[in-house]
Formats: structure tokens, C-alpha cells, sequence
């Protein structure tokens, strides 16, 4: 991640020298000392554009993992001819030789029944004692934001640098009608007339949430008995996190927005009053970078990655419903990552963010155990 930012800042040479660029070894150390029948290995997809000292880092990796102990022992050892087959959970192989391109194994997580656009390297190695080819992850129809969390208890944010309560935060929301922003120079006429009627519907009845309340009595529109095993009724890690009130009149315009043009806006179609005091701001809405830094999710479309960055502030992780002003709790980023509801998270919730946005997507974990499993009837 942020290889140009790396490379500007610290140059070539110290680039090239981080030792991050080795870290797949310690995994490739496991796999020679293990010789394990089946592996699975899981990366993001900037490998593909990565080079290190002019070669491609990808094809380092994939040639490694073909024959890990002579990587690891040298070709001296005496199992260093084992050899790995090294196959894609999502496209069948090409040629008569069985052959894969890096971008084979890409695997969209929202072609499999994951509410997220999910795009990772995954690759499945096969030792060469095993005999049987795996089949391929079934496709699913896609499924959205709205049907993996529009289940979970309505939730109130909270207000920070200043008294946090019901009613202050009734008031902080409220004082949108009189803001400088919304009027109809800076707002387009249905974003305007769709604001105005959420404003109007506002309710002192929210509350911030617990770490264990009872589901609302809306129907789990998503995978129910994946999430909710065995009947599980209760919801875990569902509390909201503390928002400016500059940030409660962005995050309801934005989802508003959302809601009439159905997608997020960009920064040059914010409101000129309710822009942030960034002092990129205005490279940003130029398009260089960062033009997105505010993203609500798009109720009928799947999430955008969810990232261990939700745990910054939640700017990218915005709520689709207006109402209630707020980024998305750690059980709603964890329904987005298919973690089923009895799956407690511990620590601070920083941590829990982090713990969330790291993981492989359980429910496509699921299905790519259940393929190596077939390899072994």
C-alpha cells in the first residue's frame, strides 16, 4: 500500500530495501517446513502491478510457491523437487498445459454472495501428491448493502467536543434547516426537497446501541441462517461512534444524495459551505486525489472494501440512511464482511475495526474450504 507515496518520500533505494517486499517467505518458510497436501494463500491485488529491482513481484511469488522448499532450503534438499500446482478459484485454466495468468486469481468477492466489492489474489497450491483438481467457486447474484444490514436496530451518533445527549444531538441535527449550505444555489432541487423531508422526520427516540441488544423485528434479508445460527437473536458490537456536527450535516447530505442519484458524491458536488477545511481539499476536487474522501454506501449496491482504515474515523463507511447521521458500527462493517452475529469482537473498538476490515470475508472463506475439502472425499 502507497507504494508511489514510499517511493517519494523515501526513495528508490530504501523502497527497495523494505523488508516487507519478503514477508510472503515467512509463509513460504511454513509451506517447506509443513508440506502441507492443499495451501491457500490470500493477498490484495496490488501485487500485480508490483516490481521489485525491475522484476515483477507477482511472478517471484507464484514461481516460489511452485516450489517452496527449494526457495526456502535450496535445491540441495532433498525434498526440494516437490512441486505445487498452482490453481484459481475463479477461471478455469487455459491451454492444454493447465496454465494461469496473475490476474486468474483475482476472486470478486461479489460474485459469491459477499454484500462487498472484495478483490483479492487468492491462490490454491496443490502438492503434486495429490491427484484431484478442485472445482470452481459458484457464482451467486449479487447482494447488497441494504440486505446485509437494513435488519440491525437504528442507531443515533454521538456528538463529540461537546455535551453528548438525545436531545443535543436532536438539536445538532435539526440545526441543518437553518445551515448556510442548504439552500437551492448549493444543492441540487430533489437532493434539496429529500433533505428537507428527513429533517422533517427526525426522531429523539435513537439510541447509540450496546455491545449485546435483541435483533429489530425486520427479517434478515441476507443469508439467515449463515448469520444467525441456530436462531441466534442477539446483536453484538452494534454502538456508534462519536461524529462531529460538522461532520452529522455531511453525513446526511451525503446520504441523501445517495439515496436520489444512487451513488455517493464526489467533493466538487458538495455544497460549497460544507466542504472540509483540508488544505488539499482543492487538489482533491481538481480529481488528483482523494475526491471520494467522504463515501456513504449505497443501500442497493454491494459495499466498497471494507479496510482496517474504517477504524480512523469512518468518513469512507457512512450509513445509507440519512436519518441517522452516522459511519457504520463494528457489527454492521462485519455483516459487509459476512461475520456471522455470535462472533464477539474483544478489545477497544479501534481494534475491533482493524480485526474486521483484515479479514478474508468468512462466507467466501467458507466456500473455498468447502472446494479444498472436495479435493479429499
Amino acid at each position: 500500500m502507497g507504494r508511489s507515496k514510499m517511493i517519494s518520500e523515501k526513495g528508490r533505494d530504501k523502497y527497495e530495501a523494505d523488508h516487507r517486499h519478503f514477508l510472503y517467505r515467512e509463509y513460504l518458510r511454513i509451506i517447506a517446513d509443513f508440506q502441507p497436501r492443499v495451501f491457500v494463500m490470500e493477498n490484495v491485488k496490488g501485487l500485480l502491478s508490483a516490481t521489485l529491482n525491475g522484476e515483477s513481484t507477482i511472478s517471484k511469488i507464484l514461481a516460489d510457491l511452485q516450489y517452496p522448499i527449494a526457495a526456502i532450503h535450496g535445491p540441495r534438499h532433498r525434498d526440494a523437487n516437490l512441486t505445487y500446482r498452482l490453481v484459481s478459484l475463479a477461471v478455469p485454466a487455459s491451454g492444454d498445459f493447465g496454465k494461469f495468468s496473475p490476474a486468474d486469481f483475482i476472486v470478486r468477492a461479489e460474485k459469491y454472495g459477499v454484500p462487498q466489492c472484495r478483490h483479492r489474489l487468492i491462490i490454491v497450491g496443490i502438492s503434486e501428491r495429490v491427484k484431484g483438481t478442485p472445482g470452481l467457486l459458484t457464482e451467486q447474484p449479487e447482494t447488497t448493502v441494504s440486505q446485509a444490514i437494513d435488519d440491525l436496530p437504528p442507531l443515533r451518533s454521538g456528538l463529540s467536543q461537546e455535551q453528548d445527549s438525545e436531545t443535543a444531538w436532536l438539536e445538532a441535527v435539526g440545526s441543518i434547516r437553518q445551515a448556510a449550505w442548504l439552500n437551492a444555489k448549493q444543492v441540487d432541487a430533489d437532493v434539496y426537497r429529500h433533505i428537507k423531508s428527513q429533517l422533517a422526520e427526525l426522531s429523539a427516540d435513537l439510541v447509540r446501541g450496546s455491545d449485546e441488544a435483541k435483533t429489530s423485528r425486520k427479517a434478515l434479508r441476507l443469508h439467515p441462517d449463515w448469520f444467525r445460527p441456530d436462531g441466534y437473536t442477539h446483536i453484538c458490537n452494534h454502538t456508534t461512534r462519536l461524529h462531529m456536527r460538522a461532520d452529522l450535516h455531511r453525513y446526511l447530505f451525503l446520504a441523501a444524495f445517495a439515496q436520489v442519484h444512487g451513488r455517493s458524491p464526489l467533493l466538487e458536488e458538495f455544497p460549497k459551505d460544507l466542504l472540509p477545511k483540508h488544505k488539499n481539499v482543492g487538489t482533491a476536487i481538481k480529481g488528483t486525489k482523494f475526491n471520494d474522501r467522504f463515501r456513504v454506501q449505497v443501500a442497493n449496491r454491494p459495499a466498497t472494501t471494507v479496510v482496517s482504515h474504517i477504524s480512523k474515523d469512518g468518513h469512507y463507511y457512512i450509513h445509507p440512511d440519512p436519518s441517522q447521521c452516522r459511519s457504520l458500527t463494528v457489527r454492521e462493517a462485519a455483516r459487509l464482511q459476512t461475520f456471522p452475529d455470535n462472533y464477539f469482537f474483544e478489545g477497544p473498538r479501534t481494534q475491533q475495526y482493524h480485526q474486521v476490515g483484515n479479514a478474508v470475508p468468512p462466507f467466501l472463506a467458507h466456500q473455498i474450504a468447502q472446494i479444498v475439502a472436495g479435493l479429499f472425499p
